[in-house]
């Protein structure tokens, strides 16, 4: 019996210490996103956040840090809550808990059907955050007389609820309650001036009284500035620009954002995701010339040379003095046809005596040609050489040059933003 007893002693004082140890590595973890998050690097920040949750599936606030900074999307959300080992670090009870007040927190854009509270926490209807999370589900429905009710129910017990304030905010700019935002408005710069939620208030009020869009974008944009993460600052800062009709303000925004999204995902190696952002700012301004060439720069880093020339010849169509396209047009046909396969005939050289060679091809995109390569060469001899493989190192020397000149490409599509 003693026996026994000393080692289900021996066995909880293990479990404490594989605890504790897991609970520190979460905290470090944490500490390593929220450090990631401070140089704006979101991938690694999420990253640290899921691990620190899988470590410790009690650590609450990096679970807080994924869902507001919305770093993940409704279904990634989902998936990964799914994928918590709450039935390894918890006990049943503690389970059902935590993973309904976790689920309180996702996106809930597709959540139209009433929150059902399981019996075990069914004290907890009355819970202010749960209150505020059915409040939110009524938003989303546009049922924002009940929604409403809600938020004006949490008000009353905490008038300076973080969660429910941005959601009764948003309520009250819907039911058009402009006397009560202005109240509110006024005693959140009072008490928390250097809170987002404050000024977010303040640029609401202004853009729902009406022809004062320029006071609201300039408070809307302090909220942001006091927090790059607040999202509602975000959707206000746009829906003052869809009220005044200014469509074409709001595409010259959104087209450099999405090419510029192109270049990051180009730059991670994202080809599809690449061209994916770079065509949805095509059809924002479809005559952009640095659109195309950003088209065929990732096709010709994917090795699809033909699609590259496809784009560089539309992108010279519409810009003719664009270095960079008629550099890497160049590079790209002289890519193109030494990865071609010879026609194998009867006599080779009848087969491509229609095929120029890449010093006529320099010439006819306006590039000038080697001193060494000026020198006619026989339409036979110079074909077959056309279709020979290059050397080993051509494709490094294409990609440095392809390195050199897309921060220009960078510049000219970022300078295409006159606000930045």
């Amino acid at each position: 019996i003693l026996l026994y007893a000393n080692k289900r002693n021996a066995n909880k004082h293990l479990n404490h210490n594989y605890m504790l140890c897991s609970t520190i590595s979460s905290s470090i973890c944490l500490l390593r996103g929220k450090i990631y998050d401070a140089m704006d690097n979101r991938p690694l920040a999420t990253s640290s956040y899921k691990e620190a949750l899988k470590l410790d599936v009690y650590c609450f606030e990096a679970f807080d840090l994924l869902t507001s900074h919305h770093m993940l999307t409704a279904q990634e959300e989902r998936d990964f809550l799914d994928s918590l080992p709450l039935g390894q670090q918890c006990t049943e009870e503690e389970e059902e808990l935590l993973h309904f007040l976790y689920e309180n927190k996702l996106k809930k854009y597709n959540k139209p059907s009433e929150m059902v509270i399981p019996d075990m926490v069914n004290g907890l209807q009355d819970n202010l955050d749960v209150v505020v999370s059915l409040a939110e589900r009524h938003y989303y429905n546009c049922d924002f007389k009940m929604c409403y009710a809600l938020t004006s129910m949490v008000m009353v017990k905490d008038p300076f609820h973080a969660n429910c304030l941005p959601v009764h905010i948003g309520t009250l700019v819907e039911l058009s309650k402009a006397n009560e935002l202005f109240y509110l408005s006024h005693k959140l710069v009072d008490l928390y001036p250097n809170n987002p939620v404050s000024w977010f208030a303040v640029g609401c009020y202004y853009l729902m009284v009406g022809h004062k869009n320029e006071h609201a974008r300039r408070y809307l944009s302090k909220a942001t500035t006091l927090e790059r993460t607040y999202g509602p600052a975000w959707i206000a800062y746009g829906h003052s620009f869809a009220v005044e009709s200014d469509v074409q303000v709001t595409v010259d925004k959104w087209e450099p954002l999405l090419n510029n999204l192109g270049h990051v995902c180009r730059k991670l190696k994202k080809y599809e995701q690449a061209l994916e952002y770079h065509r949805q700012a095509l059809v924002l301004v479809p005559q952009h010339a640095s659109t195309y060439s950003a088209i065929g720069y990732v096709h010709s880093l994917m090795g699809d040379f033909e699609s590259a020339i496809d784009y560089f010849h539309t992108a010279l169509g519409l810009k003719r003095d664009d270095t960079f396209s008629v550099t890497m047009l160049g590079n790209c046909i002289e890519m193109y046809i030494g990865d071609s396969d010879a026609y194998i005939g009867t006599d080779i050289k009848d087969k491509v005596k229609m095929i120029p060679s890449t010093t006529a091809l320099k010439k006819i995109l306006g590039t000038s040609a080697d001193a060494s390569d000026s020198q006619t060469q026989p339409l036979e001899e110079s074909s077959v050489m056309a279709l020979e493989t290059p050397p080993a190192d051509a494709f490094q020397r294409f990609l440095l040059e392809c390195d050199m000149h897309e921060n220009d490409m960078m510049l000219e599509t970022s300078m295409s933003d006159t606000s930045t």
